[in-house]
């Protein structure tokens, strides 16, 4: 039983130790400021910083309600897609004329919703 989680818990304590061997080595090695040139935890966090440049967006810059809609919308209709996969093993194994139907009848619903959405103007973008 031990023999089957061996390589396991190898793999754990070989990444617990590698982890924490890197953190160590950057206490000690890494560089060091006085605490006169850092800056209060607050201040730091209200900086715009990217790639270790300072962002040039402004912090008055927003996204549009329909970048989020759009955002959302593919991530429940990739989810529902990413559910058929599954459903595509079983009925190849199954012989049943249930399950044809019942995919049948999840791709109608996936294809309404889809047409709803569409016809709203949700996939507009403005």
């Amino acid at each position: 039983m031990l023999q089957q989680y061996l390589p396991v818990l190898v793999f754990a304590t070989l990444g617990i130790l590698v982890g924490g061997a890197f953190a160590t080595l950057n206490l000690v090695l890494g560089p060091k400021r006085p605490k006169s040139l850092k800056q209060s935890a607050a201040a730091r966090q209200a900086d715009p910083y990217e790639c270790g440049l300072p962002s040039e967006v402004s912090s008055s810059f927003r996204f549009g309600v329909s970048f989020y809609l759009v955002a959302m919308l593919f991530i429940l209709f990739d989810i529902e897609v990413v559910f058929l996969y599954p459903v595509a093993t079983i009925f190849s194994a199954a012989d049943s004329l249930f399950v044809l139907v019942e995919v049948i009848i999840f791709v109608a619903l996936l294809f309404v919703a889809f047409i709803y959405v569409w016809r709203k103007g949700a996939l507009d973008w403005r």
